[in-house]
Formats: structure tokens, sequence, C-alpha cells
């Protein structure tokens, strides 16, 4: 094979990337065929055609359980003058699928008979082979029954069979090696120490082939070293149908894959200006193709899905099927860099009779917001974002189904959210409970947008001292509304174990030696925080780490147990839940708001019955520590 094309760059657009990727991809032929048992052949891609070798049924078969007759005795039967056949001789006793007597032509089903001794009477005539099954009523021997490149259904298997087949050419599995690099990276189940990376995107993407239709073999992890690399790469390219390195595809130092297939193959493209995914290398050793893939997760996953799976799908001989795609309402902005194509994650749901899609996050390694994420919004390279209530094509990663069963929860974070969600899908298996936590005043935008069925708040009117109703009053004021408790839980300052810095309240977050972590702004958090700052006079200035924000309170506590911080106001569940101490700050009401016209709802009435009625559901709460539920489920307000 002859391919001379090749670009080495960081900045080649998705659409060259593709152009030069498919134009090598489409020299490759169809893996050869293998013979299989029709038995085992679920899933797998007929390399020849399939065609019957017997009819089906090969005899004339009874359809009903009665009478073998032959057609033109039966002729003059009526109610008035019946007929009768003498049993043995001018009829047969058969069952449902028995060989029709040599000589006989129908059935007469048996409760359109009557035993008159050694005879049947009959009240009506037959016609040529009532309730007969001709030979070849299903199947006719030589009749197609699957063409090649086809992908091999249960139905197929009961076809083939029932056509006299029982072993097919099926095109061979691809099989891909999967080799994982770096230093860093250890096995699943290795005791872990600061700077290990359990390697997950190796099982991740082999699943991916599993569920293309391919097979897989994993390496031990290769080390970082370029000619270690090299020799591994060139072993999988002798033996596999494609090879797939992880990580080390990057401009780090260690980053030996683009050196290592320069040496011993081509190099097509390496870099692509698409977010997440730019380190991607596409190559060629020996004419099979070499993929290099980010080593961050959810990189990993979009550039095989872009790069692999199309690959994968043309050395089976078919084509992948098309995605499904939606218009939904971006609820909220999206801004984007300029010359990257970036992949962004949504969730969406059916609130009211509208679609709404809500960003999920964006990090290349937050393999969780992939794993939440409903469909993929695509930004183009030459925009920089995408305005809130745009209209926006959503590729699909779930079902319209699921989507239309997906109950939509945005606003505050709470770790009881995330029980609930197990809850409603314990108890409910056709729904889900699907949370974005943007903060309670997001929450409340977002039910005053119809973006959401319900919001969860917690913000403290400083004026009134009272939660959520003066702000719900101020800013959904001609929206007909309740608001239901879900818990009281208790805000403060959570600290690493032991407190060896001996922080007792608010006044320590001056302290020289303090650095802290704070909520995004809007937060019913972020709130309290800067309440507390104005009620001891305290500068936001003077609180070092002030800018540095997380999303929801388990990431506030994750940043303190990690070292990066040394404290941050979050709730007591989230301390437990790390093993570290908290300092109480304040006790806080943490409601959920739902709009009248989407109360009596199926979905939310099924989540209702959950907060208001199930045991297990408060006794699961409560064993999270640092929760009251003693007005869970009560109305505390409606408009």
């Amino acid at each position: 094979m002859f391919f001379t094309r090749r670009i080495y760059q960081t900045n080649t657009s998705l659409e060259e990337a593709n152009k030069v990727w498919f134009e090598f991809v489409e020299t490759l032929k169809p893996l050869e065929s293998e013979d299989i048992a029709v038995i085992d052949s679920l899933g797998r891609v007929t390399a020849k055609a399939v065609q019957a070798n017997i009819s089906s049924p090969f005899y004339h078969a009874s359809a009903m359980d009665g009478y073998a007759v032959r057609f033109h005795e039966t002729f003059g039967a009526s109610e008035t003058a019946p007929v009768q056949l003498k049993l043995h001789e001018q009829t047969v006793p058969v069952n449902t699928g028995d060989p029709l007597p040599g000589g006989f032509n129908a059935v007469i089903m048996v409760e359109d008979v009557n035993l008159t001794g050694d005879c049947i009477e009959i009240i009506s005539p037959t016609t040529p082979y009532k309730h007969v099954r001709s030979v070849g009523e299903d199947i006719v021997q030589t009749e197609l029954i699957l063409p090649e490149n086809h992908v091999i259904r249960p139905v197929d298997i009961g076809a083939m069979l029932s056509g006299g087949n029982y072993e097919i050419k099926v095109r061979r599995r691809p099989f891909v090696t999967i080799i994982p690099t770096g230093n860093e990276v250890v096995e699943p189940g290795t005791p872990l120490k600061a700077g290990n990376i359990i390697d997950s995107n190796s099982y991740m993407i082999g699943n991916l082939i599993n569920q293309w239709g391919g097979d897989y073999n994993r390496t031990d992890v290769v080390s970082d070293n370029k000619e270690a690399l090299k020799q591994r790469i060139m072993l999988s390219a002798n033996i596999s149908d494609v090879t797939v390195v992880l990580a080390g595809a990057s401009a780090g130092t260690r980053d030996f894959t683009p050196n290592a297939v320069d040496d011993i193959g081509r190099v097509l493209v390496h870099g692509i200006s698409i977010k997440p995914g730019k380190p991607v290398l596409l190559g060629v050793i020996n004419d099979k193709p070499v993929i290099g893939l980010p080593g961050y997760p959810v990189a990993a996953f979009m550039t095989f899905e872009l790069f692999g799976k199309p690959l994968i799908y043309h050395l089976l001989g078919i084509e992948p099927e098309k995605p499904e795609i939606l218009k939904a309402k971006l609820s909220r902005p999206a801004s984007s860099s300029l010359g990257q194509e970036e992949f962004l994650r949504v969730k969406v749901g059916k609130v009211g009779g509208n679609l709404i899609a809500t960003p999920v996050g964006r990090g290349a390694g937050a393999l969780m917001t992939l794993q939440r994420a409903d469909g993929i919004i695509r930004i183009p390279a030459l925009s920089e974002g995408i305005a809130p209530d745009s209209e926006v094509d959503v590729t699909l990663i779930r079902s319209k189904n699921e989507i239309k069963n997906t109950l939509v929860c945005i606003g505050s974070h709470d770790n009881t959210l995330d029980v609930l969600a197990n809850f409603l899908k314990k108890r409910c298996p056709s729904y889900s409970l699907s949370s974005a936590h943007v903060g309670s005043m997001g929450g409340l935008m977002a039910v005053k947008k119809k973006e959401a069925h319900i919001a969860g708040t917690h913000l403290l009117d400083e004026q009134k001292g009272e939660y959520n109703i003066p702000f719900i009053q101020r800013l959904l004021k001609d929206i007909s509304l309740k608001v239901i408790n879900l818990v009281y839980r208790q805000q403060g300052l959570i600290v690493r174990k032991g407190n060896t810095k001996n922080i007792k309240d608010i006044s320590d977050l001056t302290r020289d030696d303090i650095v802290f972590i704070n909520r995004q702004p809007g937060s019913g958090t972020r709130l309290l925080t800067d309440k507390s700052l104005k009620e001891k006079g305290i500068n936001k200035q003077n609180v070092k780490g002030y800018d540095k924000e997380e999303f929801t309170h388990m990431g506030v506590a994750s940043t303190v147990a990690s070292g990066a911080a040394d404290t941050g106001m979050g709730i007591l569940t989230a301390a437990i839940a790390l093993d570290l101490e908290f300092v109480p700050v304040a006790n806080e009401r943490y409601d959920l708001v739902i709009r009248n016209e989407l109360f009596d709802t199926p979905m939310i009435q099924s989540l209702l019955n959950i907060i208001t009625s199930d045991n297990e559901f408060r006794d699961s709460v409560l064993s999270l520590g640092g929760y009251d539920v003693s007005d869970m489920g009560k109305e505390m307000y409606e408009q």
C-alpha cells in the first residue's frame, strides 16, 4: 500500500484531519471471514450472503389441532345435511405441526367437528390446504435470508436455522491492542500513593471496542521510555488490526508516542483544533492504523468516538448508525475559545413543552461530566460561544425516552439529591433525577424561565432572617408555585482532620497561613460566606483564596482534604463524607421550588411520594449525618 499524505502540526482543523484519516481508512479492506456456528452469531457481521438450504416448512404441516381430510369429500356439508367421514380411512387426527398424511390436503379444526362413533361429522365444507402450512410457506429453498455485511439479530438466527443453516461465514472481529503508557499509571486495585493514576482508560476504550463489534487486548503499562514503547507498538502492529496508545501524545517531556510512531511508521495527523482532544495522534505502521489518544479520559473517549468508531465499523464492512439529534434551548451562555471546535457536554430535559440543554462541565479529565451527560453540542471553531436561549442541535448519547422521563433539578447542591436520585430510580425505574449545580439563584432563574422542573435553594434574606421565600417573592412574584422543604442542614467551615491550624471561626480566614476555597457567585453558600464576613467587618480582599471557587459542597470538601486549601464553607455532611472536621457557622433550610403547573405531573408526584412517605429514604438521609428531616416534605409556602 502506498500512502504519502502526512500532516504534523498542532492546529489541524477537524475537517482536514477527517479528510486525511478517512482517505487512509478507505484504503483498508474489510477483514476476512471466519466460520462460526449460527447459534453463536448474534451481533456478528455476515461476510457472505446466507441462502436457505431447505424450505421451511420442508413438508406440508398441520396448522391446527384437528382432522386431516380430502377437501373434495367435504363437499355438500351443511347444518341440514351433515357429512360423516370415517376415522383412519377418510380422516386422520392431527396436532399442530404434524406432517399432513399422504393423500390428504386440508385440515378441519377440532372445534368444528362432532365425533359420532368411528366417524367425524362436519356441517360445512373446506377448501384445498385450509389450515395447512405448505412446503416453503415461510422460507423457500435457495431464498436469500441475509445479505453480506448484515449485523445479525436474534430473529436472523431463527430464520437461518429454519432455513437449514448451521454454520455461516462472518467478518472476523477487528483485533485491537491497547497500550497504556506512563510512569504514573497503575493497575486497578493497586495500593495508591500520591501521583498515581488508575488505568481506567484502557477498560473504557476496550469496552467501546467490544460494543462496536471488535475484540481487544490490553498490554501491561509501558513506562515513559521511547525504545520500550517502540518495541511494544511494533509487536502490536504485527499481531493486531489496530493499535491504540493511551497518553504520551501531547507535548510534554515524557510524551514519546509521536516520535515512536514516526520512527517506525508514519504520522498522518498530530494535534487537532478540538476541545477536548487536541493532542490526538493518527498514524500508520505496516499499513495498519495507529491511534494515540490523550490521557485525559473525556478527551480519550471523545477522540476515539471520532476516529476509532468509524475505523472499527469500516473493518467490519458496515456503517455506524447515525446518532440521534434533537433541537433544544440552551439554558445559559457557553463561551468557547476561538479557533477550536468544542464538544460541550449537556444535560437535556423536557420541561413543559420545551427541551432544555444545560452544560454540565468542561474539564477533559472530568469523566463524570460525560457519564452524566445526555448529549453533546458542537461549538464551531470560528465561534466564541453560544448565547443563552439559543436553539442548538444536541447529539444524543442517551435515548429520547430517557430524556423525556428525566426530572431536571437546577440550583444549589446538596448530598441529599444524590440519595433522592437513587431512590427515584429504585422506586420508579422509568424515571431519573438529573441535577445541575449552578447555585440557588441560578435555580430560581431556571424555574422562572421554565428550564427546570424543580430548583434547590437555601438563600438567606439578611434583613428578614428568613430563607428562600423573600427571594421568591421578589424574583418569581408572578409565578404560581409551591416551596417544599427537603432538609435542614448545618453550614460551617470544613477543616482537615485534627484541625491542625486551629481554625475557630470566620475571623481566622484573614490569617496569613490560611487558604480559603469559596463557592461560586449566586450560590446560597457564597451568600452565607459574604454575610458572615460582613458581620465580622472583614474585607473579602483580605481572604486568601476568596476568588478560587468550587461548585459543590463535595468539591469544597475534596479541595480541603487534598491540602489545596485549609478551609471552605460547606455542609457538615460533606465533611463527614470525607472524614474531615467541621466548625459550625449556621443552621439553614434547604427547600425545593416547584411550579404549580408541574406539581401534579406523574414525575413530580413520584418524587414527592418518596420525600413525604418513604421511611427508608429518610433513614438514608439521616445516616449521612448533619441533617434534620423534621419538616421533610412539608409545604413551606405557596403563591
